[in-house]
C-alpha cells in the first residue's frame, strides 16, 4: 500500500502518516480507509495488511478491523479465510455494462414512483444531500472525490427508498453500484456533470411530474455510463 494521508491532511503528507485523534476513532479510521480505496491509492486487488494500517494510523487493531468489516459489507474489501483482506478487484467491462443495464431497468421507474410519492420533507432532504455534494470540500482532490461518491450513493438510495419498493432498493444496494463505478475514473468532470443531472431530477420532483423524473433519471444514468466507459481504456 502506498503512503497514507489521513482526512484533513494534504496529499503531500502521505509519506508521513499522522495519528488519528481518539474522538470518533472508529469512524475516522473507516473514512480514512474508504478514501484510500475510492481514490485508488489502495489499488483494486491490492492486499491490505492490518498491521501496516495499525502502524500508519497509530491506532489499535480493533478500529482497523471494525472499519474493514464495514467496508467488506459495502463491497470495497474482500476477506479470504486464512489469507486476510484485499481491496475488491475492479469490475470488468462486462460487469459494468450489466450494472448499467440493471440501473436502467430499475432506477428510472423508481424515480417516477418517488416523484408521485414526494413530500415536502422528503424533497428538502434530497435538496440537502444535493447541496452537500456541491459543497464537498477539504482535503486533497481524491478525498473530495470519495466524499462526493458517498453523497451520490445516499442521494440515489434515498430516491429508491421513496419509491416504496424495498426489494429494488436492496438489490441495487447489494450490487454496491456507486462505489464500484466511482472507482473507475478519478476526474472532476464526473462530479460536475452529475451535479447538473441531479438538478434536473430535483426539478422534476418539485413539479411532482413522474414522467419527467423518469426521463431525467434515465438521462443521468445513460450519461454516467458514457462518462465512465473510457475508464476501461
Amino acid at each position: 500500500m502506498r503512503g497514507v494521508a489521513l482526512p484533513g491532511f494534504p496529499e503531500e503528507a502521505a509519506a508521513q502518516p499522522r495519528p488519528i485523534s481518539r474522538q470518533g476513532l472508529a469512524d475516522e479510521v473507516y473514512d480514512a480507509i474508504f478514501n484510500l480505496l475510492m481514490s485508488l491509492r489502495i489499488a483494486p486487488g491490492e492486499r491490505i495488511t492490518v498491521d501496516n494500517l495499525v502502524r500508519d494510523f497509530q491506532v489499535s487493531h480493533t478500529p482497523i478491523r471494525e472499519a474493514l468489516g464495514r467496508l467488506e459489507g459495502e463491497g470495497l474489501v474482500v476477506k479470504t479465510h486464512l489469507v486476510g483482506y484485499r481491496a475488491a478487484p475492479q469490475i470488468s467491462r462486462r460487469r459494468f455494462e450489466e450494472l448499467y443495464e440493471l440501473r436502467l431497468l430499475l432506477e428510472p421507474d423508481a424515480a417516477r414512483r418517488a416523484a408521485l410519492a414526494m413530500t415536502p420533507q422528503a424533497l428538502r432532504s434530497l435538496e440537502t444531500i444535493a447541496q452537500a455534494m456541491s459543497e464537498v470540500d477539504g482535503g486533497d482532490a481524491r478525498a473530495r472525490y470519495a466524499a462526493f461518491a458517498r453523497q451520490d450513493a445516499i442521494f440515489h438510495d434515498s430516491i429508491l427508498e421513496l419509491s416504496g419498493n424495498a426489494l429494488v432498493r436492496a438489490t441495487l444496494a447489494h450490487q454496491h453500484t456507486h462505489f464500484h463505478i466511482f472507482r473507475l475514473m478519478f476526474h472532476t468532470s464526473v462530479t460536475e456533470q452529475a451535479l447538473d443531472e441531479h438538478t434536473a431530477i430535483l426539478a422534476a420532483f418539485r413539479a411532482g411530474d413522474g414522467g419527467l423524473a423518469e426521463a431525467a433519471m434515465r438521462t443521468h444514468i445513460l450519461r454516467s455510463r458514457d462518462r465512465l466507459l473510457p475508464g476501461f481504456g
